[in-house]
C-alpha cells in the first residue's frame, strides 16, 4: 500500500492498537522521567529500533534521514502502561512544515495549530489534529523493542516533505 495521507490508508493508520509490555520492562519504565523532548540519535536509512525499557511518561523522539528526507517517530508510555508510537507529525497540519510536536508539561502540542492532547491519545486517536498513527500491523513488536521497518519509513517519507522541525 502506498502511504498517502489524502487517500484510504489513513482509515487504516486510524484504527491502530496498542499493546502491553512486559513485567520488567513496562515496570522499569512506567516510573520514567526523562526529560521532556528528548531526541534520540538519527539512523540513516534504516529501521528505527526502540527499546521499551527506555521509555516512560514523557514522549521520545526517534529521527530518521530516509534518502535524505528527515522523519521522526515518537514514542510514549501512556498511563495505561502501554506504549504508544506514532509519527511526528500532524493528520491535518502536516504540510504547513510546523505540524510537529512537542511534549508541554503532561501533554503534545502542535507546532502548527496549538492543539493540546493527552499521551493516551498517541497511536489511537482517529482523524483531526493528531499525530499519524505507526499502524500496529507494520511494526514488529516484543517485550523489549519495537521496530519500526525501513520499508513503512519510506511510505511515510511523503507527509514529512515540508517538515520544518527546528
Amino acid at each position: 500500500m502506498k502511504f498517502n495521507p489524502s487517500k484510504k490508508i489513513f482509515q487504516v493508520l486510524f484504527f491502530t492498537g496498542m499493546f502491553a509490555a512486559a513485567g520488567a520492562a513496562r515496570a522499569a519504565a512506567q516510573s520514567g522521567t526523562s526529560a521532556l523532548n528528548t531526541v534520540r540519535s538519527a539512523v540513516k536509512n534504516s529501521d528505527i529500533v526502540i527499546n521499551v525499557s527506555e521509555i516512560g511518561k514523557n514522549a521520545v523522539f526517534f529521527p530518521a534521514d530516509i534518502d535524505g528526507t528527515r522523519i521522526e517517530v515518537l514514542a510514549v508510555r501512556a498511563p495505561d502502561g502501554t506504549v504508544r508510537t506514532a509519527f511526528n507529525t500532524c493528520q491535518v497540519c502536516y504540510n504547513s512544515g510546523r505540524g510537529f510536536y512537542r511534549q508541554e508539561g503532561s501533554v503534545l502540542v502542535c507546532q502548527n495549530c496549538g492543539n493540546r492532547f493527552r499521551m493516551s491519545q498517541v497511536g489511537v486517536r482517529a482523524g483531526g489534529c493528531n499525530p499519524v498513527p505507526v499502524p500496529e500491523q507494520y511494526k514488529q513488536e516484543t517485550d523489549t523493542k519495537i521496530t519500526v521497518p525501513l520499508a513503512l519509513l519510506k511510505q511515510a517519507k511523503s507527509i514529512f516533505g515540508n517538515w520544518k522541525r527546528s
